[in-house]
């Protein structure tokens, strides 16, 4: 196999990719993986100063790369964001929802306000740039989105109840955006990171629940941000055309041991 073709079927050369969330760990090895490939990145976020240093830091590799903030729970900001990046690009090609908050509370704990916060970052932010962004996409006739779920879009985790309704929901909702957008040459998917330490989380990351996850993780190891780049080029590139309304468990096989254990509860 030529390294030509693996460069034509991965590569994004010519494409602009917006990742909202950019200035965060994930969301900056993200925004590195698809400037790599080739695509010009708008980096979106909800600070300034994260948004400029993550800009800088993917010009030093010698990305194309510019920054636009964008608070996902006001629609109108997520409409500037998109006339901004049209204003710097011409056109957006790639979209990535990774903008998310957490809060480790109890189900009995927990307060509307903290329910209402992380349901308009999880949930009604992907949905409202999913139709802004995607309406200009549908217009071109062309487009990837990536959403960014999460293991507990499948699976309960204690303290985090709110978290994952929320990105269950995204999950749900991306199979149903893209089979609207079916036809249009736009194309939804969703990518499950497993446990990746990130700002949402390093709180809730206390000795007994590390072993937890451990227990519980095939691979025995956390994730590394820049894991995540393998399936996110895929469903942005050539390489996934014919991929849309699924979902990729990027989790050590966390998911998959689960489900077994759980499987084989059921059958004693």
């Amino acid at each position: 196999m030529s390294a030509e073709y693996l460069s034509q079927l991965f590569s994004l050369e010519g494409k602009t990719a917006v990742v909202i969330g950019g200035a965060g760990v994930l969301g900056g090895a993200l925004c590195a993986g698809l400037g790599r490939a080739g695509a010009k990145i708008i980096v979106a976020d909800v600070a300034e100063q994260g948004c400029q240093a993550r800009a800088a830091e993917l010009a030093k590799l010698g990305i194309d790369a510019g920054w636009a903030l964008v608070n996902v729970t006001q629609r109108e900001s997520i409409e500037a964001l998109l006339a901004e990046s049209l204003r710097q690009a011409g056109r957006v090609d790639i979209l990535v929802n990774g903008a998310g908050v957490n809060a480790g509370t109890r189900f009995l704990d927990a307060t509307d306000a903290d329910w209402d916060r992380i349901m308009a970052i999880n949930l009604r932010g992907v949905f409202q740039a999913c139709q802004v962004f995607g309406r200009h996409m549908v217009e071109n006739r062309g487009g990837a989105i990536v959403n960014i779920g999460s293991v507990t879009s499948h699976l309960p985790l204690s303290r985090v109840f709110a978290y994952a309704a929320s990105k269950a929901a995204v999950l749900n909702l991306t199979r149903n955006i893209a089979h609207d957008f079916g036809e249009t040459g736009v194309r939804v998917n969703c990518i499950c990171p497993g446990f990746f330490p990130a700002e949402q989380n390093r709180k809730l990351l206390d000795q007994d629940r590390i072993d937890n996850i451990m227990r519980h993780t095939p691979m025995k190891r956390f994730g590394e941000p820049e894991e995540l780049i393998g399936a996110l080029i895929l469903l942005c590139s050539e390489a996934g055309r014919f991929i849309t309304g699924t979902h990729i468990n990027v989790d050590g096989g966390r998911v998959g041991l689960v489900l077994k254990q759980s499987q084989n509860k059921r059958g004693k």
